[in-house]
């Protein structure tokens, strides 16, 4: 079998393209184009996708176009092959107490699958829905919103004699540029890690029969802030300006000693002004790579693949700029696809079971990126 795991996020496009006005002029464009692409270049036999944040921040007016994303997707011509499909969506944004904005199967007990028959999609009441589970982080895991829509949602396959779990993860953000700078690793690092490990308790409890699982989307991972800073400005000096009311720190301004104290980099709440954003992305920001470190944490319980593509966090929303990242936040691997040592042992025994002198790209590639989309192929036989 041919497996593959996508995740869509935070999705735009570019309202004055010939192409959106032609073809489909709703905000899931870039997302359909991306799918057929991706379909019709691997041709999967399953085809696993999850989407967050589809509406973005104007979610609620957003909602509207998902019934004609799903209906487009299902009768396009690259999706012709795929004769059964089931869809789970999350669209009681009004229910703060259960909304995460995550779309996605089987019955929690693996020994009572259901056999998928046809096209289906469930939308209401997910809470109660036998073959999914779906929770949001308690409220005091991230104190600072109102209400937060960061969760997790699980499903459960088998494909001929293998089965496996695919969970998909929203993890917290960082709210403020200044507060991440304050220590190493930043308090929004130790929020992350809780709610990891919360979720990765989760589905490696008593309830279920443990499997695989592969584990990925927004986790929201970002480069030690505080120590990636004093290495891009390691040989400039920091001024310090703070507000004329409460004396809090409004920014951070960091000057060259000598070419006319040319500004390095500014930081403030929501920005992050960097002079040469060319490192993040020369030879894919590899450079930066020693910065990411949220993951060390959990190293004995999940593995990645060698990320060969570039930070995927925050591109530009402007349709014209679709290279250049925003000056709100350091560049970071924000998006990921991570899996259990048994996903990982699994896949790599049939393949050496079969292969005689398998190949190191037993993951068709690695990892891949496609503006803010990570995915990765996998090779799955019986």
């Amino acid at each position: 079998h041919h497996l593959k795991l996508t995740r869509l996020s935070d999705l735009s496009v570019c309202p004055s393209s010939p192409l959106t006005r032609f073809f489909f002029s709703d905000p899931f464009l870039v997302c359909f184009l991306f799918l057929l692409q991706t379909v019709q270049t691997h041709n999967p036999h399953f085809l696993a996708v999850h989407c967050q944040e589809v509406g973005g921040k104007n979610y609620e007016a957003s909602m509207s176009h998902v019934d004609s994303f799903i209906k487009e997707l299902l009768s396009s011509d690259a999706m012709k092959d795929f004769s059964r499909a089931r869809i789970y969506l999350d669209e009681n944004y009004k229910s703060q107490e259960h909304f995460t904005v995550s779309a996605a199967h089987s019955p929690r007990d693996a020994k009572k699958f259901k056999k998928v028959v046809g096209k289906e999609t469930c939308s209401e009441t997910l809470e109660s829905t036998p073959t999914l589970e779906k929770e949001k982080f308690p409220q005091d895991y991230f104190p600072e919103c109102k209400w937060s829509r960061k969760g997790f949602i699980r499903t459960r396959w088998a494909l001929a004699d293998c089965a496996f779990d695919l969970v998909n993860i929203h993890l917290f953000h960082d709210a403020s540029n200044l507060v991440a700078w304050e220590k190493s690793p930043s308090i929004y690092s130790g929020t992350r890690q809780k709610a990891l490990g919360y979720v990765l308790d989760r589905i490696t409890d008593q309830r279920y029969e443990r499997l695989p699982y592969f584990i990925f989307g927004d986790f929201n991972f970002r480069l030690d802030s505080k120590q990636v800073i004093e290495s891009l400005c390691s040989t400039a000096i920091m001024q310090t300006v703070r507000t004329d009311d409460t004396n809090e720190v409004d920014k951070l301004i960091f000057r060259e000693t000598d070419n006319d104290r040319k500004v390095v980099l500014q930081l403030e709440k929501k920005l992050f002004s960097y002079v040469n954003q060319d490192i993040f992305r020369e030879n894919n920001g590899t450079s930066l790579l020693e910065f990411d470190r949220e993951l060390s944490v959990f190293k004995d319980r999940l593995h990645e693949l060698e990320i060969s593509f570039p930070p995927s966090y925050p591109y530009s929303e402007d349709c014209n700029l679709g290279k250049e990242y925003m000056n709100t936040r350091c560049p970071a691997w924000c998006d990921r696809i991570l899996m259990s040592q048994s996903a990982r042992d699994l896949f790599l025994k049939v393949s050496l079971m079969l292969n005689p002198a398998p190949s190191l790209h037993w993951l068709s590639g690695k990892l891949h990126r496609w503006k803010e989309d990570i995915f990765v192929n996998v090779n799955l036989k019986h």
